[in-house]
């Protein structure tokens, strides 16, 4: 079940290209892996825009190894700057890294002052971003009307065109490109090889997540009928790998880690991934990999990826505090997850197991 429908990318509306125009463009993201991945979208926007324009993007080191599989960015730049407080000495040594760049333009995708100040010291001509937190001359086309565009996906993609196209709703898919060498090269490092289902049984917050015994029902009946599985996922996710794999048994391997590549690269080496609403979501469906999302207390139209997905599960009859979009369940039950069987999941993982053996 497609929950979208592939869109080509087109032309934006106003002012066309200019091929004299050869000023980098620098984005700056919002830093979670699942809208990294759809800042893509941006990309490619800016891309047919401004053809002779390289683009760049401000990138944690988290998000970094995701540069290396779009294509259309010429560069990231790494940065890890304090969440918690302003910080402005590492801001500014970050504005002299921009200055040598000779940025033309920035697109401050996030709202908060913070995500402005470097952009503005290093004085970058033009700096397109969204009324909020006053930011009046930190950002010099500001824009309005943020709240009019419900998907974040509308929010971020809007940037990229004039302030004055009209509002529009398709863009182009986020595409990550792993080479067929690469995936071949780490299989043989891990020594995992053969048909293989990824879980990504982690979120953030934990009313997001799917019960760890539910994936590990799913993960025990794939390996009993020889099937590889793949736990992946942050170091904050090991404890809930260890409880797969404790009741899984042999055939499920522990893939978590601190490294994002080898998550990605694993999830373009699997035939199916599964996962709740979660960055690894956004990466697999931008691989095209066949992903079946779990959703609960997030609303699957708002969140889940831009990129078709075999399956957006939810309860077939939802529940009256659905979508919450809490990170803890309100209530206390966790029926919206709880509730997801085991058993769909599986049908329709081994029906896709099955058509990729043709």
């Amino acid at each position: 079940m497609n929950v979208n429908s592939p869109i080509q990318a087109r032309p934006p509306e106003g002012r066309p290209a200019t091929a004299l125009d050869r000023r980098p463009i620098l984005i700056v993201p919002y830093m979670w892996i699942g809208d990294f991945v759809r800042c893509h979208s941006v990309v490619k926007l800016l891309k047919v825009r401004y053809p002779s324009r390289p683009i760049d993007v401000l990138s944690t080191t988290l998000c970094a190894p995701l540069v290396d599989y779009m294509p259309e960015l010429r560069q990231a730049i790494v940065v890890d700057l304090p969440r918690k407080r302003l910080a402005y000495a590492e801001h500014a040594a970050l504005a002299q890294r921009l200055k040598r760049e000779r940025y033309g333009t920035a697109l401050v995708m996030p709202r908060t002052w913070k995500a402005a100040l470097a952009p503005f010291l290093a004085g970058i001509p033009e700096r397109v971003g969204w009324f909020g937190e006053w930011r009046f001359g930190l950002i010099n086309d500001l824009r309005r009307g943020e709240r009019a565009r419900p998907r974040m996906i509308d929010q971020c993609a809007a940037l990229a065109l004039p302030a004055n196209a009209p509002q529009r709703t398709d863009w182009p898919l986020p595409e990550l490109r792993v080479p067929g060498t690469e995936v071949a090269g780490w299989r043989d490092r891990m020594g995992l090889h053969g048909p293989a289902v990824a879980l990504a049984p982690g979120a953030v917050g934990p009313s997001k997540r799917w019960p760890v015994y539910s994936y590990a029902e799913v993960a025990r009946q794939l390996a009993a009928d020889g099937v590889g599985v793949w736990v992946l996922g942050g170091p904050g996710e090991k404890s809930l790998a260890a409880q797969i794999v404790a009741e899984a048994g042999a055939g499920v391997h522990d893939l978590t880690g601190t490294d994002l590549r080898n998550a990605i690269i694993a999830l373009a080496a699997a035939q199916v991934a599964i996962s709740n609403d979660s960055g690894l979501l956004h990466v697999a469906a931008a691989l095209g990999t066949p992903s079946i999302g779990i959703f609960g207390p997030t609303s699957a139209w708002h969140w889940a990826p831009l990129n078709p997905l075999e399956a957006a599960l939810q309860l077939e009859t939802p529940l009256d505090c659905q979508p919450c979009h809490k990170p803890i369940c309100r209530r206390g039950h966790h029926r919206c997850m709880r509730e997801i069987a085991p058993a769909r999941v599986l049908e329709i993982t081994e029906r896709v197991l099955a058509d990729s053996r043709g």
